[in-house]
């Protein structure tokens, strides 16, 4: 399925369309962004035209250098069945032989204010993140002291009760039932919510309740980096939990490996708390701070000690 097309950056930065309507529905399939200076000198060898191409004042200043008949060869040569698209920026005068040949071709050619620099890194990080791999997860997510803990588990274990809890103490849904998880860069997972229940927590026996209405904006937040995974299980006595915190498992997620800890569940466990210190320690962690490690260490002080 086709996730970004020319139309969609002309809305999102209000672009004005020159010529070439025919082809803003044409796909872009790649964040890689041409700045064609060496074509327009006349190598296409590797032309890469399948990349929205930006021509800035230094592109256009050079073509105006040519003779006629070079511009138009060079520019029609830009225009091919597959560029999804041609920026001209800096709100300069567009050639009137590009024009014609972007109408020719239905590529679109398209004319924004901003300066090339800025409007190159701009387009570069909006696509980069609509074309980002995705994938959904089972689970819920929630902001605990601005770590993304990504809670999953069988169903009926208690996520969304954990969730609504974490939610009371003052923690932020970002996702119910179902996480749409995006790969941004090489090791950056990001998580949101579909549309269509966007703030909804499903508590079975209450129903579905709407999590920004009843406690405010504040305990809602559209997406947030993925951090820690915590898996809920029934607890199996026959199983071996970790004690102590040095084993650290982790979980892999498209091309991403997150943190993963596993949490049995059993009357009398409060999983909110559980799951809230979890998320403080996993932070000091990163911070440098292993009480873990720290315990281990003593410990093995004293016996060094004790043997001597």
């Amino acid at each position: 399925m086709v996730k970004v097309r020319t139309k969609d950056i002309i809305e999102k930065f209000n672009l004005e369309l020159i010529a070439g309507e025919e082809g803003i529905n044409r796909p872009i399939t790649t964040s890689d962004i041409s700045r064609p200076g060496i074509e327009i000198a006349g190598y296409f060898d590797y032309y890469p035209a399948e990349r929205i191409q930006l021509l800035g004042k230094t592109e256009l200043s050079f073509s105006e250098r040519l003779t006629g008949k070079e511009q138009q060869n060079r520019m029609e040569r830009l225009c091919t069945d597959i560029t999804p698209g041609i920026v001209v920026t800096r709100s300069l005068e567009v050639p009137e032989v590009l024009i014609e040949a972007a109408e020719r071709q239905s590529v679109p050619l398209m004319r924004s204010k901003q300066k090339t620099t800025a409007f190159s890194g701009r387009l570069t990080n909006f696509l980069e993140s609509k074309l980002a791999p995705t994938t959904a997860v089972h689970g819920v997510l929630v902001d605990i002291y601005g770590v993304g803990v990504l809670i999953t588990g069988k169903s009926g274990v208690g996520k969304s009760e954990t969730a609504l809890e974490l939610v009371k103490r003052g923690h932020r849904l970002v996702a119910d039932d179902c996480v749409e998880i995006r790969q941004e860069e090489d090791e950056f997972l990001v998580g949101n919510s579909p549309d269509l229940i966007e703030h909804l927590l499903e508590i079975r026996g209450l129903g579905i309740i709407n999590v920004m209405t009843l406690f405010g904006a504040g305990a809602v937040r559209s997406n947030k980096k993925i951090s820690l995974v915590i898996s809920l299980e029934i607890w199996d006595q026959s199983k071996h939990y970790d004690r102590l915190g040095l084993e650290e498992e982790k979980m892999k997620i498209i091309d991403t490996e997150i943190t993963k800890l596993t949490v049995p569940v059993r009357p009398g466990r409060n999983l909110a708390v559980i799951i809230e210190v979890a998320a403080m320690n996993f932070r000091l962690k990163r911070m440098g701070v292993n009480a873990a490690q720290e315990f281990t260490d003593k410990l093995a002080d004293v016996i060094e000690d004790t043997d001597d």
